[in-house]
């Protein structure tokens, strides 16, 4: 990294100068490129799983066009019908929102003799719908046969982790929903017709510094017991906002601590493993020109952004690869 990246501003220095390396100069650019660093390299061989937000979506599709072997971008769904006309693959079925959910499914598909997907947790709607709170509703409603069904082959697809040298966490957000009956956080927040049938059962819940920390611990004990023997993480705060907030502050100041509390304890977890590496995906994106890095619902991260953001993952981490 050269000497000014770790300087935001010098005095006399032409702050639109072409190629300037200072923050003050970096962040006057439509899209901003931080400097990284990395301590180990991937290669087109090793296979790689991406868990997380939508974001992690557009991460496994850009690397796919790379020609990398996505363990995670499975076609196990595309037999089954998504709800309506969104614009979503079936693999969304598989967006993880919280750091809890992917640490409980890490559990379920890795290590299932010590934790068994909790059954108490669907919830029968009639009608041949039941709801699987832990994943995301992108598919048509199916009965309890098929909803287990479902899971058994979320499963699956979860347990290829354990052939991945290379594991991507993308971290949403803090806050999340606890199923106080079953005794496990959800993925999603509970319905409308959940919440009649069962009063009181649902709980929202943020997670704190902490607990964040923990459950990345967690997943990290996972990997290092079932996983490849020469595994790594690079986790990364995604940087896709929350939707709505529970906290009873407004959503842009509680997205803020959402996205502070999950980018210090990522650092953390980094600090803390040889075989971690935190890549600044989020700062790039809330960095760069709203007009270039954004949808129009400044909620999506536009196509050429992620294009962008995996053109630096490539450079810093693919053997070879020099952007």
């Amino acid at each position: 990294m050269p000497r000014e990246a770790a300087l935001w501003h010098k005095s006399g220095a032409d702050p639109h100068a072409p190629g300037g390396l200072y923050a003050f100069q970096r962040l006057r650019q439509p899209y901003f490129i931080p400097y990284t660093g990395n301590s180990f390299k991937l290669a087109k061989s090793d296979a790689v799983f991406a868990i997380g937000s939508c974001f992690a979506r557009g991460i496994e599709s850009a690397l796919k066009l790379r020609g990398f072997r996505v363990e995670s971008a499975a076609t196990d769904f595309d037999r089954f019908p998504v709800v309506g006309d969104r614009k979503v693959t079936a693999l969304g079925f598989t967006n993880k929102y919280t750091v809890h959910s992917i640490l409980n499914e890490f559990r379920w598909a890795l290590d299932p003799a010590a934790a068994r997907f909790p059954e108490a947790s669907l919830v029968e709607l009639g009608a041949g719908h039941c709801v699987d709170p832990h994943i995301n509703p992108t598919l048509q409603a199916a009965d309890r046969a098929g909803t287990l069904e479902r899971r058994r082959i979320i499963g699956e697809v979860n347990a290829r982790v354990s052939r991945c040298r290379v594991v991507l966490l993308t971290l949403e957000r803090v806050e999340g929903w606890y199923d106080t009956g079953a005794g496990v956080h959800l993925n999603i927040t509970p319905t409308r017709e959940m919440k009649q049938l069962f009063p009181g059962r649902y709980r929202p819940v943020t997670s704190n510094h902490q607990e964040t920390l923990q459950a990345l611990e967690g997943i990290h004990a996972l990997l290092a017991a079932h996983g490849h023997p020469d595994f790594h993480v690079v986790v990364t705060t995604s940087p896709i906002p929350l939707q709505a907030t529970h906290s009873g502050h407004d959503v842009v100041v509680a997205n803020a601590y959402s996205k502070a509390t999950l980018r210090a304890a990522s650092q953390d977890f980094a600090s803390a493993h040889a075989n971690v590496e935190y890549f600044p995906s989020y700062e790039m994106v809330v960095n760069s020109g709203r007009d270039v890095a954004w949808e129009e619902d400044l909620k999506h991260v536009q196509g050429l952004m992620t294009n962008r953001i995996m053109d630096l993952f490539m450079h810093s981490f693919v053997a070879g690869d020099h952007g």
